[in-house]
């Protein structure tokens, strides 16, 4: 079943993204079981996303061979242990946790991978920098030396609609344009799009799309 999905997937993606060679899956796994996650691995998603450290942690260890990314919000004191489970931290959403992000990671002698989330549908439930606030904190950012900032990473808004979906995802690409443009940081991830609102993610040029129950069914 798990590959009878991805297969159609894949022709969402062809149709829908002007750059399909450049989009890859991410399976979320929350509530999903390492069985199911080697199945999906075995059909050829490369990447998995959780969104605890605590449940990650577990999987992790019982299957190592994909790249895991964290894409969930990461409190400060779990930083340490993130580090050392996940390859890419998408859900950067503060300078707080970037500064630890950072200090953690010159302490294991590392450099970092992480995206940086942005709360483009402006809800209060989300976590995110504000849209006004991104470019006031790249300076600092990107001065932190101990982290590598690949890309931008967003939730949709909810309830998914096109026009308003559309439109935080659209916001997600331009902000990565003026980024490009005024910090000369060439961001090549956009992470954008769940089971529900992938479409539009697609067509406003996501790189990683986030899937859980579309590949995984009904979960825990």
């Amino acid at each position: 079943k798990i590959t009878e999905r991805l297969e159609k997937i894949k022709e969402i993606i062809e149709k829908e993204s002007e750059y399909p060679e450049k989009v890859r899956i991410l399976g979320a796994t929350k509530g999903v079981d390492v069985e199911k996650i080697k199945e999906a691995y075995d059909a050829g998603i490369k990447i998995f996303g959780e969104n605890r450290v605590q449940e990650a942690e577990d999987k992790i260890f019982k299957f190592n061979e994909p790249e895991w990314h964290m894409i969930g919000h990461l409190q400060t004191n779990k930083v340490k242990k993130a580090l050392r489970l996940f390859e890419v931290i998408e859900s950067v959403d503060s300078l707080k946790l970037a500064r630890e992000i950072d200090k953690r990671a010159q302490k294991a002698g590392k450099k970092q991978r992480v995206f940086i989330e942005v709360n483009t549908s402006e809800e209060e439930t989300k976590y995110g920098f504000k849209k006004e606030e991104v470019l006031k904190v790249m300076d600092e950012l990107i001065n932190l030396e101990n982290i590598i900032i690949e890309g931008l990473f967003t939730m949709g808004p909810y309830p998914v609609g096109e026009y308003k979906s559309r439109k935080a995802f659209s916001f997600l690409r331009e902000l990565r344009e003026r980024i490009k443009t005024e910090y000369n940081l060439n961001l090549k991830e956009l992470s954008m799009g769940m089971s529900e609102d992938f479409i539009y993610a697609l067509r406003e040029g996501a790189t990683i799309i986030r899937l859980g129950r579309i590949i995984f069914g009904e979960r825990k």
